[in-house]
C-alpha cells in the first residue's frame, strides 16, 4: 500500500507540474517542485529560494503567490504536501521579502485566528502518514502562533529590530505584558511538540525539529529581554500587572523542563534565562504578596470602622427614640 501511494504521488507530482510549466505558471511551478507527496524529504533549499523569489515584485505578484501556497495548503488531504506548505510558510515568516510577508500577514482579508484550518487533519492513508498528520496539526499551530505573536509585537520574529532593548523600554506596561504573554504561549506550544523518536530517520520531520530549535533561539534571546526590562520596573508597576506577571512567569516555568529536553540544551544555556526569570518572579511575588497584606489591613480596618460607626449609630438611636413600650423606632 505504501509503494503505490508513493508512486500515486510522484505521478501526480509530474502531472501538477507538467501542466503548471505549460500554462507558464511560474509561482504555481515553483510551489509544486517545494511540496511534493513525498513523505521523507523536505523541500530542498534551492526550491524554497525559487519560490520565495517568485513572489519579489509587485503587490499583486506577491499576493498570488501567496494565494497559491495557501490554496494548495488548504486542498491537500496529503499530511506531506501539507508540512511541506507549512515550511514555505515558516520561510516566508524568517525569509520572505517584505511584500510577501506583507501578503502573508493579512491572509485571509477577514483576519482571525486558527486561519489555517488545520486542527482536525487527518491523512489515514498508511502509518507514516497517519503519524505525520499530527505534525501538520501540531506546526500548523506553531506557524499560526509564531504569526499571532509576529503581530503583536509588530514584526517578525528572526526579524528582530538591532535595537530591540531599546524598543521594550519604550512600551507601556500593559504593552509589555500583552507582548509577554503571547511569547509564553508560544514557548507552551512548543512544549507540546509530537515524540519524534516513532519517525526516526525521516528527515521531513527532522527539519521541522531543526525549524522550531531556531526558533527557540530567538524566542529565548527576546523573553530574555522582556524579562530584564521587567526586573527594572518592579518598583513601578501596578498591583494588577504584578499579578498578571507573577502569573505568566509562573506559566513559563512550568516550561523549563520540557524545553530544556526538546531543545537539548548546553548546561549553561539551561540555567541563564531560568535564573534570571526565577529571580524576577520572586521579587514581583514577594511585591504582590506585601500589597495583598496591606490591601487585606485596609480592609479589615475599614470593616471594624464601618462597624464602629453602626453601633455607634443603633447606641445613639437607642438613647434618642424609645416608645412607652420600650420598643425602638
Amino acid at each position: 500500500m505504501t509503494k503505490l501511494t508513493e508512486l500515486l504521488g510522484i505521478i501526480k507530482d509530474k502531472a501538477s507540474q507538467s501542466k503548471a510549466a505549460l500554462l507558464s505558471k511560474r509561482a504555481t511551478l515553483s510551489l509544486l517542485r517545494a511540496t511534493s507527496h513525498d513523505s521523507f524529504t523536505p523541500p530542498t533549499h534551492k526550491h524554497i529560494s525559487t519560490l520565495l523569489s517568485s513572489g519579489e515584485g509587485s503587490r499583486a505578484t506577491a499576493s498570488a503567490v501567496v494565494e497559491v501556497l495557501m490554496n494548495r495548503l488548504q486542498g491537500t488531504n496529503n499530511s506531506a504536501v501539507a508540512l511541506k506548505c507549512l515550511i514555505a510558510v515558516y520561510h516566508i515568516i524568517n525569509r520572505g521579502s517584505f511584500i510577501l510577508q506583507d501578503q502573508l500577514s493579512v491572509y485571509p482579508s477577514a483576519g482571525g485566528r486558527n486561519y489555517l484550518n488545520l486542527s482536525n487533519f487527518r491523512h489515514r492513508n498508511d502509518s507514516v502518514s497517519w503519524e505525520l498528520s499530527s505534525w501538520v496539526r501540531w506546526f500548523a499551530q506553531h506557524v499560526e502562533q509564531l504569526l499571532c505573536t509576529s503581530r503583536i509585537l509588530g514584526f517578525f520574529i528572526g526579524n528582530s529590530p538591532r535595537d530591540r532593548e531599546e524598543g521594550v523600554s519604550g512600551l507601556t506596561n500593559a504593552d509589555l505584558l500583552t507582548q509577554f504573554d503571547s511569547l509564553v504561549t508560544l514557548v507552551e506550544w512548543i512544549c507540546k511538540r509530537p515524540d519524534p523518536s516513532s519517525m526516526k530517520g525521516n528527515k521531513l520531520v527532522e527539519e521541522i525539529v531543526n525549524l522550531v530549535h531556531e526558533d527557540w533561539i530567538v524566542i529565548q534571546t527576546e523573553v530574555s529581554i522582556q524579562v530584564s526590562e521587567f526586573k527594572e520596573r518592579l518598583s513601578c508597576m501596578k498591583f494588577g500587572e504584578a499579578v498578571e506577571l507573577v502569573c505568566c512567569l509562573k506559566r513559563l516555568e512550568e516550561c523549563k523542563e520540557m524545553i530544556m529536553i526538546i531543545m537539548m540544551l548546553e548546561m549553561e544555556q539551561r540555567h541563564r534565562l531560568w535564573d534570571l526569570v526565577r529571580e524576577v518572579k520572586e521579587k514581583t511575588g514577594t511585591g504582590v504578596y506585601k500589597e495583598k497584606g496591606k490591601v487585606q489591613k485596609e480592609i479589615r480596618k475599614e470593616r471594624v470602622s464601618e462597624s464602629h460607626r453602626f453601633s455607634s449609630r443603633v447606641l445613639i438611636s437607642a438613647d434618642s427614640f424609645h416608645f412607652p413600650s420600650g420598643r425602638l423606632l
